[in-house]
């Protein structure tokens, strides 16, 4: 009877070393950390499958995966490393480069980030070229830079040749060569006193003719700026209007873009400005020096004695 027990209570303690000789491996595998990620030899985790079925497409076996073998071993918390996607751009969605703009669309979009007083301007920009190419064609026709004519002619009356200077300003249009034939005829048929006005009302006509058109070159060059100074102004007033409804999410660039876009009048504004002004100066200095040609050939004339005979001369040539 006590061998019996002894007997079972050896059996007993073996049974009980040898369950906690199999639970503490189970136990140190279960609270070991997990390994790090192998970079070289990424692992894919294994979709579940049917029992019996092979995988299609088996991943690559591993040193770490050889522990998969033991069923008391962990799985594996390698995160699957995914391959780089390719992607495929179609030629016919990708957005096309865009064109280039042409003259007439940048100018159109210029006229429009300007607003109305940009319209304003650009009228008196084709007002501007166009009373200077009229301008400088009317000068042309009237003789302004042609001097040689006149001056012969005079030069002949001091000679006492007043047949030969009428001669020489015969179907001569220009600005001199009228007042010259003017003068000389004036000087032949009146007295002095007469002669000078005479002179005189025909200078002053002439030089009238040709001014016309500089007071309006002169108006757009005054008002060109102003025109674009408002343009800004009204710009501005617009930029700091959006500000202030922007509240706490006022964007700085909203403020210069609207800055920018307002300047753009001034700019304007003073481009046109400028060669107004500068064919204004040119135009006012070429007749100012037709007035003083005029009032030289003029004095020249009543200066010189008449000639013996003007009277019947003239009526020569004018036959």
């Amino acid at each position: 009877m006590r061998v019996s027990v002894k007997f079972s209570s050896a059996i007993t303690a073996g049974l009980f070393a040898g369950a906690i000789a199999l639970a503490t491996p189970l136990a140190a595998q279960q609270t070991e950390a997990p390994a790090a990620p192998s970079v070289d030899a990424p692992v894919a985790p294994a979709a579940p499958e049917a029992p019996g079925a092979e995988p299609e497409n088996p991943a690559p076996t591993t040193d770490a995966e050889t522990l998969s073998a033991n069923p008391n071993a962990a799985p594996s918390a390698v995160a699957p490393e995914t391959a780089p996607m390719e992607t495929s751009v179609d030629p016919d969605s990708a957005p096309a480069a865009p064109a280039p703009q042409d003259a007439l669309a940048r100018a159109l979009e210029f006229l429009e980030t300007g607003g109305p007083a940009i319209w304003a301007i650009t009228a008196l920009s084709v007002i501007t070229v166009a009373l200077i190419l009229w301008k400088i064609w009317r000068l042309s026709l009237a003789g302004a830079w042609s001097r040689k004519p006149s001056a012969e002619a005079v030069a002949l009356w001091e000679q006492g040749h007043a047949a030969a200077a009428l001669k020489r300003l015969e179907n001569r249009r220009g600005l001199r060569s009228r007042l010259t034939r003017t003068a000389l005829k004036a000087r032949m048929r009146m007295d002095d006193a007469s002669a000078r006005e005479e002179t005189a009302r025909v200078a002053r006509r002439l030089l009238a003719d040709q001014s016309a058109g500089l007071r309006a070159l002169e108006l757009i060059a005054t008002i060109a700026p102003l025109l674009g100074l408002l343009g800004t102004v009204l710009g501005m007033i617009a930029a700091f209007q959006a500000l202030q409804e922007a509240g706490n999410r006022a964007d700085p660039a909203l403020l210069a873009g609207g800055i920018w876009e307002a300047l753009l009048t001034t700019a304007a504004g003073m481009a046109v400005a400028i060669p107004a002004s500068a064919a204004l100066t040119w135009f006012e200095s070429v007749i100012d020096a037709v007035r003083a040609d005029m009032e030289d050939l003029a004095a020249r004339i009543f200066v010189a004695d008449r000639p013996k005979g003007a009277a019947r001369d003239l009526d020569l040539a004018a036959e």
